[in-house]
């Protein structure tokens, strides 16, 4: 079933009128008579149109999807070159990340003044809506335009952050960290979250300012690219936790 990103309003009305990029979409798609779609606000809200010259419900009222019990999954990642960065979102929206938070590190090779963040912000932004609408996911993550690291460490704080690191002795793999500060915690973890560094890795600096307030891990024997290891990072804690549902 094809699928068209609205607002929560336009889920109230019967016959609505589309939003610019979803009426593009539809366009391109060229319904037939009769052909079902399903209009979602990326906010757990969903409901069922059917065409025929226009679009008219027929499911009563909205649909809504309850939030998972899992705890919400923050990818901190410094951003990439091109499609590689497009992926890198695609593939967290698909698996269902609540937020993404672009960084500019040291070390990135992606350079992005303060005037183009809100602009690249907005990009990105239409490639996590495309990735929820083929993938059939109910919740669009939260976008954040790009900051530098020292910005990103009071946000890195406020979750239990999980993140790829080279260090002596060597980091426990990511799994078995998790599962470790599962054990120890007195109650479910809260907001988790992991951060992949640049091509180029963290500086010293770096890596010593996040071993202070978060959990330096393994990713395996391997070096991985930094979307390799964002989606490796997200697919490990998303399993981990989906084991409670």
């Amino acid at each position: 079933m094809n699928r068209l990103l609205v607002s929560t309003a336009t889920l109230n009305e019967a016959s609505p009128t589309l939003p610019k990029e979803a009426l593009r979409h539809l366009k391109v798609l060229r319904p037939k008579p009769g052909e079902v779609f399903e209009l979602f606000d990326g906010q757990g809200r969903w409901r069922h149109y059917a065409w025929n010259g226009g679009l008219r419900a027929i499911t009563p009222t909205p649909q809504a999807s309850q939030p998972s019990q899992a705890p919400q999954i923050t990818l901190f990642a410094c951003v990439t070159k091109g499609s590689r960065w497009d992926w890198t979102i695609a593939k967290a929206t698909e698996l269902g990340v609540s937020r993404i938070v672009p960084v500019i590190s040291a070390r990135t090779i992606v350079r992005l003044p303060q005037s183009e963040r809100a602009a690249k912000r907005d990009r990105w932004q239409r490639v996590a809506e495309d990735a929820a609408r083929q993938s059939d996911a109910k919740w669009l993550p939260r976008l954040d335009a790009a900051i530098d690291f020292a910005d990103a460490l009071p946000l890195v704080r406020e979750t239990a952050c999980f993140f790829g690191a080279l260090t002596s002795p060597p980091s426990s793999p990511l799994a078995e960290a998790i599962r470790r500060a599962r054990a120890a915690a007195r109650k479910p973890l809260g907001p988790v979250s992991t951060f992949i560094g640049p091509e180029g890795d963290f500086t010293d600096e770096e890596l010593a300012a996040l071993t202070a307030i978060a959990t330096p891990t393994s990713f395996g024997p391997t070096i991985l690219r930094a979307e390799t290891a964002a989606i490796f990072a997200v697919s490990v804690i998303a399993a981990e936790f989906q084991l409670d549902r």
